[in-house]
């Protein structure tokens, strides 16, 4: 092993734990009997790389059905047809990764894709999860036949007529017709979230921060842990929702530590917002359509004593706030706390220079996905997220180095499945802003640019500290756990563009190899 920032070339691993850091030289010496020694020649071990935002439950169900990432709106109609071809004539056709830039100028209805599914229901779900379209069959079977009320920002979109156009805001809606959706059995959930895991593990991913933790979740992690482990470690965190009361937020409370060998509950999960391409995150002045004005707990106050209740019973939390007005009203309430454990405030796509000095001013962790401004932001602000903002506010985007600068840690993740799980190119994206190994692209607000130390502290010391773990994780060091990433190249110095490509050689989560590239050397 090579680690060219420390000198250190050779880890020993006992129990789970670093037992010794040093050289080649100083492998005879801690060698046994039954010592397994791995020689990687000249890859950099780094500590394990954690995704600081992912959804491994949810996202196994989300992604059932036709991927639509990166299609038109015609590849979308073919798509959709091909997959409805091969189903029976009342089956549901069930999509995600739809773009709302397909349909420019105007929103999504069902009239865009009832004859691609034959007249079948479907459920279409958005790339950002927040929103979905159905079919007017689905909407049918759902009895959903005009506007509803909901405890949380939601919304079933209606024309002026009062008909639903198809196209439903955040879960409390989407959930309307989700119900109806013929549910896959939790051996089927398990066998894809295994898969996923394992994924991960392939490209240097040991361990998660999992941002939900719905009802079937612990029973699919017991399932797959009854006869394997989890390919990579799983720290889950509960959604607390507007219209919750102390009782509630007990139960939650009640939750945390629980969990298996791979995987614990820690934490919880609030929304403040939705996001702007809906046109449900919470902005201090309106979107170009009037929208983004109100929080999605239609009592913020409430948030606030949530996030107080939280505080002071020792459960962190993690606050989803996208829009300016989301992340001021967080920080509020963070700042009123006691701040008796550590708290996050998720994605941040969009503040002003104020903000991110009341950030630097609090011991708050911004959690942030690079590849969210990379993949679906054009750096000519043609979009529907930057039209929606104006240019003001699309210039504030994703100000990964200002925060940085201001001194706040800053984890890094991907919140998979809305975008590739893949830390090479999300490390890359947030050297370059733009995406790695493509340089014709223009980078987008490439003042924001992050060293590569940086990015790759997003994934370790700061995505560690970020859930209190600072203390057993993140760095390489004797007595930590065993958590590592061996990268062909060396990510602290490799070319930005040719790390998204490099070989990972083997990732190691607690002194267990949950992957191993076929070309590294191994002997007893």
């Amino acid at each position: 092993m090579a680690d060219a920032d420390t000198g250190v070339t050779a880890v020993a691993v006992r129990s789970g734990r670093i037992a010794a850091l040093g050289t080649r030289d100083d492998v005879a010496t801690w060698r046994g009997s039954s010592t397994r020694v791995i020689d990687l020649g000249s890859a950099t071990v780094t500590p394990g790389l954690v995704d600081a935002h992912i959804h491994p439950v949810n996202g196994a169900e989300l992604t059932r059905g036709v991927g639509l990432l990166g299609l038109d709106l015609d590849g979308v109609r073919r798509a959709l047809a091909d997959r409805a071809a091969t189903l029976a004539p009342d089956a549901w056709v069930l999509g995600w990764g739809l773009d709302p830039n397909v349909a420019p100028g105007r929103g999504l209805t069902s009239a865009d894709i009832d004859d691609a599914v034959g007249g079948r229901p479907a459920l279409l779900r958005l790339f950002d999860a927040h929103s979905a379209l159905a079919s007017t069959t689905a909407l049918r079977i759902a009895g959903v036949d005009g506007p509803r009320v909901f405890d949380q920002k939601s919304e079933v979109v209606c024309d002026a007529d009062g008909r639903p156009t198809g196209f439903l805001l955040e879960a409390a809606a989407i959930a309307l017709v989700d119900g109806h959706v013929p549910t896959a059995t939790d051996d089927e959930v398990a066998d894809h979230v295994h898969d996923a895991l394992a994924a991960m593990a392939r490209v240097g991913i040991t361990g998660a921060h999992a941002m939900e933790h719905v009802a079937r979740a612990s029973g699919v992690y017991q399932r797959i842990e009854a006869d394997r482990d989890l390919p990579i470690r799983l720290r889950c965190s509960p959604w607390a929702q507007p219209g919750t009361d102390e009782d509630d937020w007990a139960a939650l409370a009640a939750l945390q530590g629980t969990g298996g060998r791979r995987w614990h509950v820690g934490g919880v999960k609030l929304f403040i917002d939705g996001t702007v391409d809906n046109g449900t995150a919470w902005l201090t002045e309106p979107d170009s359509h009037g929208e983004c004005t109100s929080a999605y707990w239609p009592d913020p106050a409430a948030y606030a004593r949530a996030i107080a209740w939280f505080d002071a019973h020792g459960v962190p939390t993690a606050t989803h706030a996208i829009g300016d007005e989301g992340v001021r009203h967080v920080l509020r309430a963070l700042s009123a706390t006691g701040r008796q454990v550590r708290h996050r405030i998720e994605h941040i796509e969009t503040i002003p220079d104020d903000l991110v000095a009341e950030f630097g001013r609090l011991p708050v962790t911004a959690s942030m996905q690079p590849t969210h401004c990379t993949e679906y932001v054009a750096a000519d602000h043609s979009d529907n997220w930057s039209t929606r903002l104006g240019p003001v506010r699309a210039s504030r985007g994703w100000r990964v180095r200002d925060l940085r600068q201001a001194g706040v840690r800053v984890a890094l993740g991907s919140d998979w499945p809305i975008a590739d799980v893949d830390p090479r190119g999300i490390l890359a994206a947030a050297q370059l802003r733009r995406r790695g190994g493509a340089p014709d692209r223009t980078p987008i607000g490439p003042e924001q640019a992050i060293s590569a130390r940086m990015a790759l502290e997003g994934y370790t010391t700061h995505a560690a500290w970020s859930v209190g773990e600072d203390d057993v994780a993140g760095t390489l060091e004797v007595g930590k756990r065993a958590d590592l990433t061996a990268f062909a190249v060396d990510p602290l110095v490799a070319p930005a563009d040719e790390l998204v490509d490099a070989p990972i050689m083997l990732t190691v989560v607690e002194g267990a190899v949950s992957h191993q590239a076929e070309r590294v050397g191994a002997g007893a």
